[in-house]
């Protein structure tokens, strides 16, 4: 390809941070290599701090390599799907990596699942073992799994055995009611037989761009949910281009603060992979509360954070922040989600650290673009390809046909972070990947200057008069009010216009605004075809399990409000 045709197709290559080469050789390699490695470099320091108990690198490269030979046992090889129900505890890296060696393949569950979701996930994706806690919430419906679906094996992990003393002593005096009974059906394993052994496991050669690493589950918002197959080349390096990008990620010296779920993709790409490529010390948390992230920001000084644009607007508005100490922080990611500027900028000034934003999908283990850490960043840009990504806008009404810059079209990407494909799902496969470019479903356009703007999801696109309008851009709009916390808004149906937008706002703490007032802040940012037709205020506003806001519900509530009012004429 020709200088002039690079720059034409490829703009962003004048425009790159200095201190990342975007054609570096990007790692292909099993994603076990990314433990052994930091085992053998890192084996003193801590790798997990969860809850006070901490374990060092090589501590966890012993437990890796006993539960990979404890799954062996159980019949774990190439082909075979183990699925994870955990929150975020030592047990999840430990059997991540223990599978992937054992030769098999993680499947992500989301532990707030209901049985009948964790019994559909595991039919469709032939899960045959199942690894999660021993706590009342979780272990009874997987349990009664077993006897619906092709479930053979439940490995059980005691809570009590992560917590340091006297947390555990506690924990097992007044928490009992907490915990379930371990069937002794021979269907169920104990962690500390699964780790019975001298961890001597049989060495599986991987093959890292063919072999799958992870079946990552999308959402589901609307349809059957799909696996993305991410083999261990697409995750390791997606864990290798996130590296690439922090020039100031000290090998062997950070300190991660992992609160979202690292069954979901983000986390655990961003957080996990990442913090154990370069020898991270990992501060887990089996949930996200405000008080507690910030206490643990205070006392353990983490160096590097990952959340969504909720979590970062909660600390942002936290009315006694002045009380936590956040100066350790230097670089946090937001992700999941697009983050509000004002909700970037409040952020960055009240702790001195750099807040990127992230972009990616399930489909690419996940992270695709992100602005730079040094370098120029645009507002309201979700940045630059990472290293050996290409990104692309095509046109909307003919897929594959490339756009311009300046011209708003469908994104889409290329790169070795891209899926393999949907498990079982050829057609919809043939849909998402066509001629090696994933289509993402979202509406953008890239600058001159290879800068990547996202305006929306094309199923969100609100079609009003025949006109397009964005949410994205109302959202962005409402936000800039002083008394805004949240806002989301959605399309509802409208007999005049076909559609027409509606903001669901939660304000800030001892704030007050009507809409009126808001349509009238509103006049000079939006036009006329992109005024919110109604406006409601809630106290709370729905979000996904990692904490960014989810229009979903709204929509349902929305289109129930008016099935109930034409059965009612």
């Amino acid at each position: 390809m020709s200088a002039s045709a690079k720059a034409s197709e490829m703009p962003w290559l004048e425009n790159y941070p200095e201190h990342v080469d975007w054609a570096v050789p990007i790692t292909d390699e099993p994603l076990t290599a990314t433990l052994d490695r930091a085992v053998a470099r890192y084996g003193a320091r801590p790798c997990i701090d969860f809850l006070g108990k901490t374990y060092s690198y090589k501590r966890v490269g012993e437990l890796v390599d006993r539960a990979a030979k404890g799954f062996q046992a159980l019949g774990v090889g190439r082909g075979v799907q183990v699925g994870m129900l955990l929150p975020n505890t030592p047990y999840f890296v430990i059997c991540y990596y223990a599978v992937l060696k054992a030769g098999g393949t993680v499947v992500n569950f989301n532990p707030l699942y209901v049985e009948e979701e964790i019994a559909r996930q595991i039919e469709d994706s032939g899960t045959r073992i199942m690894v999660t806690l021993d706590l009342r919430i979780l272990l009874p419906k997987v349990s009664a799994t077993l006897e619906t679906t092709g479930l053979r094996q439940v490995v059980v992990c005691p809570m009590a055995d992560i917590l340091p003393f006297p947390k555990n002593f506690l924990f097992t005096l007044f928490k009992r009611g907490e915990t379930a009974g371990v069937p002794g059906d021979g269907r169920h394993l104990r962690f500390a037989e699964l780790t019975a052994n001298d961890g001597a496991f049989e060495t599986v050669e991987i093959r890292p761009r063919e072999d799958i690493a992870v079946l990552q589950y999308t959402g589901g918002t609307t349809g059957v949910p799909k696996g993305a197959m991410l083999t261990h080349a697409n995750v390791a390096a997606n864990a290798h281009q996130v590296e690439l990008w922090n020039p100031d990620a000290a090998v062997g010296e950070w300190r991660i603060l992992g609160i979202l779920p690292l069954f979901h993709v983000l986390a655990m790409t961003a957080v996990m992979n990442v913090g154990i490529r370069i020898g991270a010390e990992l501060i887990l948390r089996p949930r996200f509360e405000l008080e507690d992230t910030l206490e643990v920001m205070h006392e353990k000084r983490p160096t590097y954070f990952v959340g969504v644009p909720t979590i970062y607007n909660a600390i942002n508005h936290h009315p006694r922040l002045d009380r936590y100490d956040l100066s350790s922080l230097k670089v946090c990611i937001s992700g999941g989600a697009a983050l509000p500027l004002e909700v970037k900028r409040d952020f960055e000034a009240l702790t001195g650290c750099h807040l990127l934003e992230g972009y990616g999908l399930s489909e690419t283990s996940p992270a695709a673009t992100c602005t730079p850490v040094l370098g120029a960043a645009k507002d309201g840009s979700i940045g630059l390809p990472f290293p050996g990504t290409v990104i692309e806008i095509h046109d909307l009404e003919q897929p594959g046909r490339k756009l311009p810059p300046g011209e708003r079209g469908e994104v889409c990407i290329r790169g070795p972070q891209v899926m393999a494909g949907y498990w079982n799902r050829p057609e919809a496969t043939a849909q998402t990947i066509v001629d090696g470019a994933l289509r993402t479903g979202d509406v953008g356009y890239m600058d001159a200057d290879g800068h990547t703007f996202l305006v929306d999801r094309i199923k969100d696109l609100i079609i009003c008069s025949g006109y397009n309008v964005y949410p994205r851009v109302l959202e962005e709009a409402i936000y800039r009010h002083e008394a805004v916390a949240e806002v989301t808004v959605i399309g509802v149906p409208d007999d005049y216009r076909g559609e027409a937008p509606k903001a669901f706002v939660r304000l800030k703490a001892h704030m007050t605004l009507t809409a009126a007032e808001l349509l009238s802040f509103l006049e000079d940012k939006l036009s006329k075809i992109e005024m919110p037709e109604e406006i409601e205020f809630r106290a709370e506003l729905p979000k996904t399990q990692i904490g960014k806001l989810s229009k979903k519900e709204l929509v349902a509530e929305e289109l129930a409000k008016r099935e109930a009012a034409e059965n009612k004429n």
